[in-house]
């Protein structure tokens, strides 16, 4: 069970072993897509077609026929790895072995909808995978194995997730043959160290120029691609946002939000403490650029301010 890009990499580990049977592949329904909103596959059910294997696309996990169809498929475990709804009791107790989650954070740090962003966005050093075994909480369960894996400062939410899609894969590829077994005894997660990530929203993107450069450039790495970091740039008849792609922190001072330099090294922006040299930016309608390229169309100089609002 599962729907964007992370769980079509497990569907796809779990179809390469050879002592797995995979009985069918439930995820979300198509949803409409692109400028003419045509319906789209998930990424799972492209790799699940591929595969000729049953794809069920419930509404609503809860929807009688679905899991009147889920029972008949006699499954003894469901793999779970960002299906996009809450299982309701009735699937969690369905399989012999019940149903095991791959989640993107070392448990019980991170539970939620966004555990990569809010890991890059906090400024950890180190996230990783868990596969636990799911229970009706939100990322309750009692955790079967975990792997570490350190966040480097060239990482964002794109690269870290890619990484972290294999670790889970190859770690529920190894783990489910020796739960099954019986070899693993699941653990109940730690009573300390509990942390949320809840699900993005658009305005989360919106950079405060008060905060410490460091502060901001996790906000860039976190959010990209989605959100976004953003900002905005003063103009008439409205301010144009700017969305920022790359950036460093450089120890230069200024005041919050104002443009300290603009040359072909990119754009020095002052913020509350330290600044922020942005080196790929997108204005709105436009298409991703490097500052040089930016600043040939869109001239800047030292003094001028961005924030504000559109």
């Amino acid at each position: 069970m599962g729907t964007p890009a992370l769980a079509r990499v497990c569907l796809e580990a779990l179809l390469k072993e050879p002592g797995f049977q995979i009985v069918g592949v439930v995820t979300q329904p198509d949803r409409p897509k692109g400028r003419d909103l045509k319906l789209q596959p998930s990424p799972v059910k492209e790799a699940a077609v591929h595969a000729g294997l049953p794809v069920l696309q419930p509404a609503k996990a809860r929807d009688p026929e679905f899991l009147a169809a889920l029972r008949a498929l006699q499954p003894d475990l469901i793999a779970v790895a960002a299906f996009g709804q809450i299982l309701p009791g009735d699937i969690l107790e369905l399989p012999q072995h019940g149903c095991l989650n791959v989640h993107t954070s070392l448990l019980p740090k991170y539970r939620g909808a966004a555990p990569i962003q809010w890991a890059i966005l906090n400024g950890d050093r180190e996230t990783g995978v868990t596969i636990m075994r799911m229970d009706a909480g939100l990322d309750t369960g009692d955790i079967l194995t975990q792997r570490a894996t350190p966040i480097e400062p060239a990482d964002n939410a794109q690269t870290l997730h890619d990484r972290l899609a294999q670790l889970g894969a190859e770690l529920l590829v190894r783990t489910i043959p020796d739960y099954v077994a019986g070899k693993l005894s699941p653990q109940p997660q730690p009573t300390e160290g509990v942390s949320r990530a809840p699900k993005l929203k658009k305005e989360d993107g919106r950079v405060d120029w008060h905060l410490p450069a460091r502060a901001i450039w996790n906000r860039v790495r976190a959010f990209t691609p989605w959100p976004g970091a953003f900002t905005f740039l003063p103009g008439q008849p409205h301010a144009k946002l700017l969305k920022l792609w790359e950036a460093q922190v450089e120890s230069d001072a200024g005041k919050p939000g104002e443009i300290l330099r603009a040359d072909g090294n990119g754009i020095l922006i002052g913020c509350g403490a330290e600044s922020l040299c942005v080196r790929s930016l997108q204005r709105e309608g436009g298409r991703r650029l490097s500052a040089a390229e930016f600043l040939a169309g869109h001239p800047l100089k030292a003094g001028d301010k961005l924030g504000g609002d559109i």
